[in-house]
């Protein structure tokens, strides 16, 4: 995973999106599923734009809450390629988030989820020739 120390991520990030009202449990904070489904989104269009169409979240792990999102922040969710195999890909997510009235930023999550590239009849086809991981 990303440094903390090292600060938010060069890259631009996947999605750039507000915690709303609507995203809160009854005590008013973000609740961790909807955090997790942005950061499933985010990994799923890095994994849709490597693999050169249509790919299946199996597995999120390492999932690791780091600090709270509150309604009005600003959440950036930034991905990488962390390994990939013959089918599948494993892409590494970090969440962070900027109060509204803030320039400072917060690692809030993050997690590896795995995607297998599937086909038109949604069984496993192998990934593109040249994808490789960052080191």
């Amino acid at each position: 995973m990303h440094d903390k120390a090292a600060g938010i991520p060069a890259e631009a990030p996947v999605i750039r999106t507000i915690a709303m009202p609507a995203d809160t449990n009854p005590a008013g904070d973000i609740f961790g599923g909807w955090l997790m489904s942005q950061m499933d989104l985010a990994a799923g269009n890095l994994a849709a734009r490597l693999s050169r169409g249509r790919c299946a979240t199996v597995r999120a792990e390492a999932m690791v809450f780091l600090s709270p999102v509150f309604v009005g922040d600003e959440v950036s969710l930034f991905a990488r390629l962390e390994s990939r195999g013959r089918t599948s890909m494993k892409i590494e997510v970090e969440a962070w988030r900027r109060a509204r009235d803030s320039e400072e930023t917060t690692k809030v999550t993050e997690a590896i989820f795995v995607f297998v590239a599937i086909d038109e009849n949604r069984k496993p086809r192998p990934l593109p020739e040249g994808l490789v991981a960052r080191a």
